[in-house]
């Protein structure tokens, strides 16, 4: 399955328990069959769903990101990542069912949608981000041109679970062919920042063996930290005991856009490498193709 399917299992939960909501709410006389436009992001097809960010549908719902039942297994087989579709809803009174579909395009890259092995997957803007490294340097998603990026978030002190990631993203480090390397960058940025000084996180990452040729530890004002973890969406919260409970969570970023989230439960470790081998190949052939042109 394309990775959509993989990032998108959380957002299919959530977004069908919404549509649930939304049947419960609509009245009686919604009922029926409804055209609409829009662009397949995800599918699901052992349980018969598919999602799609579809424009307004006249008289049901405005636009929306939004999961939808697919009862025909005929029309579930059309369906796939990045297409463009003009299809119908049938709504139930309990469900909004797709029952017809006719695909009339793909999109584009330049769309914020990107091939990663077997499909096209939707890309979104990494937030922004001007740190301080291990070494006092500033390291910024900017500086960072287009290389492609691992990031993740992790604390020094940490009893148990960032040790771990950061031993995992060490593993996937190291899987890295030496062709590749400099196509890729991980970067790690401190939930702890009044603790973790840029000393602590040399040691922390050394200790651990980390290759700092393509690796960043961050971290810098208190304050500026904590917008970045915002941003990146990286729920924490600081226990009586002083450790901190976070997600954990890998994000893989790609020109500038955030192309998947790895949770690091899920023991997605092969998808993580070959994801990122896929993307480190195709820039270095960019790079190569360049150098032939201008010498």
């Amino acid at each position: 399955m394309g990775i959509l399917v993989r990032t998108a299992s959380v957002a299919l939960a959530i977004v069908s328990m919404m549509t649930t909501l939304i049947a419960c709410e609509r009245e009686e006389g919604g009922r029926g069959r409804y055209s609409a436009h829009g662009i397949v992001e995800d599918v699901d097809k052992e349980n018969a769903q598919v999602l799609i960010d579809h424009e307004d549908v006249e008289g049901l719902m405005p636009a929306m990101t939004m999961n939808f039942a697919v009862p025909d297994k005929r029309v579930l087989a059309k369906l796939e990542s990045g297409q463009l579709v003009d299809f119908v809803i049938h709504f139930t009174g309990r469900s909004f069912d797709v029952v017809e579909v006719d695909v009339v395009g793909v999109v584009a890259e330049n769309e914020g949608w990107i091939q990663l092995r077997d499909g096209l997957v939707r890309t979104s803007p990494a937030p922004p981000f001007d740190l301080i490294d291990q070494a006092g340097r500033r390291v910024s998603l900017k500086s960072l041109n287009d290389l492609i990026l691992m990031v993740d978030f992790i604390y020094t002190s940490c009893p148990g679970p960032c040790p771990v990631q950061t031993s995992l993203q060490v593993a996937l480090q190291r899987r890295i062919p030496e062709a590749l390397r400099e196509h890729v960058h991980f970067i790690s940025i401190s939930l702890d920042p009044e603790v973790d000084r840029p000393e602590v996180l040399e040691r922390y990452a050394a200790d651990r063996g980390a290759d700092f040729s393509n690796w960043s530890f961050l971290t810098g004002p208190t304050e500026e930290v904590a917008e970045v973890i915002q941003k990146w969406g990286v729920g924490s919260i600081r226990k009586p005991d002083g450790t901190i409970d976070h997600t954990l969570v890998r994000f893989l970023v790609h020109n500038g856009r955030v192309v998947e989230r790895y949770w690091t439960s899920d023991g997605t470790d092969e998808e993580i490498s070959l994801d990122l081998r896929s993307l480190a190949e195709n820039r270095a052939a960019r790079y190569a193709m360049s150098i032939d042109i201008h010498p």
